[in-house]
């Protein structure tokens, strides 16, 4: 985080400054900002957010043992830290991240992207923040730091010196993501794809599609719209952007798209594919799994070449990552067995987009294994999409089909009545039982996708098959 006094600090937050031992108004912060006192460091601000299982009041004592300068809290606490009373934690941490940004954007380097799509926002990032991190200091989430919290915690970790950030915005619900990108109103916005993941929450389809425009409405003035022309509702934003005067790059896979991919070919080590962007094209072979990750590709290049990269160095770039993130499309085991672990998240598009690269990547004399979860926030969505998840691995020729947990259980009853009734599809209600059956199953050249929602836990199963494979 940039330096601030604490007199500064405590304007920023609308809050009543209690000074620590020897501490004074005119002393200066700069650490890291986090809600866990674990990750606190020497100098660090801890932000005491009550939680729905635990309050981080009770942690405060916890932080000042790691170092923290300053509890940013709701209510004094019996601790010898400098104390700053706020009367939200959450909106107190979107205060500070407002004035941070703003503050060094003043200076005129940084410029701003941020993401938002019902699938692949996190791949996005990651692939845009590696081509970035070679321009300049570049601050992007760890992990899916994509809401009211992990966002502004990601804000916060700019400095003086920071030239990109890359922001993701997730929405729990109608307005979140005009919150978190109203809090810098990004430069450059990438909008992926509109689909059923959380949509349930949103009251369906056209709820998402208002939800995700969000982010265009939220760019600055003279910013751009990266924009997925493939898909119909993401293109319907370009009238947004124009309103807003914002100007739009279109990437896809259809000849209408100024960033696009042609010549795809997937295998079991990536994807090759070749790039046509601002006139230039280049061969590209990207080593993340899956066909689906080229639209992702492609998001990246077009936001990362209207920051003026050279399409040849985003390839080479590119070229360098082997991983999405951990439970996304991870390669675990051995050539023996090899395991993709997709389980950290699931919708009916990326549920799709796994099973179609599973059927890709397996050669002949292998054997497809799908081990499925459930997908979850789908609302009146839910068995419908599940039933059709069912259809599809049928479809695609999946030669055993292993479902888990009982929200998931109309995959397998839909895969046995589409004709995979002689033991090619297989519940279980537990990932135990699932386990033991795998173990016994499973051969050598068997290729093993783990797929479902992060809540249903199948990321831990995944990990498990990949170790006793390895």
């Amino acid at each position: 985080m940039i330096s601030l006094t604490l007199t500064r600090l405590s304007d920023v937050l609308h809050g009543e400054l209690h000074l620590g031992p020897d501490a004074a108004p005119g002393d200066r912060v700069d650490g890291l900002v986090d809600t866990d006192s674990r990750l606190i460091e020497p100098g660090g601000i801890f932000v005491a957010k009550p939680g729905e299982v635990t309050d981080g009041h009770v942690f405060v004592d916890a932080a000042v043992e790691r170092g923290a300068a300053v509890a940013i809290v709701e209510r004094l606490v019996p601790a010898e830290i400098t104390q700053i009373v706020v009367a939200d934690a959450v909106t107190a941490l979107a205060d500070l991240a407002r004035a941070v940004v703003g503050t060094v954007r003043d200076a005129g380097r940084l410029r701003i992207v941020g993401i938002t799509g019902s699938n692949g926002k996190t791949t996005t990032k990651n692939l845009l923040a590696r081509i970035l991190e070679d321009e300049g200091e570049t601050v992007a989430p760890r992990a899916s730091f994509n809401n009211e919290v992990g966002a502004p915690l990601t804000m916060l970790r700019v400095t003086e010196d920071t030239r990109y950030l890359v922001s993701e915005f997730g929405a729990s619900g109608p307005g979140a993501i005009a919150r978190l990108a109203g809090l810098v109103e990004p430069d450059i916005g990438v909008v992926l794809m509109v689909g059923l993941a959380h949509a349930g929450g949103f009251g369906g389809i056209e709820g998402t599609f208002r939800a995700k425009s969000e982010l265009v409405r939220a760019l600055r003035p003279g910013g751009v719209a990266v924009l997925n022309v493939d898909d119909p509702r993401v293109a319907a934003m370009a009238p947004i952007a124009h309103e807003r005067g914002v100007s739009v790059r279109w990437f896809g896979r259809g000849e209408d798209a100024e960033v696009r991919a042609d010549d795809v070919e997937v295998t079991a080590d990536g994807t090759r594919c070749t790039v046509t962007a601002r006139g230039r094209t280049a061969r590209v072979h990207l080593r993340v799994l899956g066909e689906h990750h080229v639209m992702n590709a492609l998001a990246a290049i077009a936001a990362a070449t209207e920051l003026g990269v050279a399409l040849d160095a985003c390839v080479e770039r590119l070229q360098t990552v082997e991983l999405a993130e951990r439970w996304r499309m991870q390669p675990l085991g051995s050539d023996r067995v090899r395991i993709i672990n997709d389980a950290y998240n699931a919708s009916p598009d990326s549920m799709a987009a796994a099973l179609r690269t599973l059927a890709q990547i397996t050669g002949p004399g292998e054997r497809t294994v799908a081990v499925l979860g459930s997908m979850s926030e789908l609302g009146e969505y839910a068995d419908e999409e599940h039933d059709r998840v069912g259809l599809l691995a049928v479809r695609l020729g999946i030669q055993r089909i292993v479902v888990i947990g009982q929200a998931a259980r109309r995959m397998y009853l839909e895969a046995v009545a589409q004709g995979s009734w002689d033991a090619e599809a297989v519940f279980f209600a537990t990932d135990d039982e699932a386990y033991e059956y795998l173990m016994g199953e499973l051969r050598d050249g068997d290729r093993v996708l783990v797929k479902s929602s992060n809540s249903a836990g199948l990321r831990f199963l995944g990990d498990r098959l990949g170790e006793s494979f390895s």
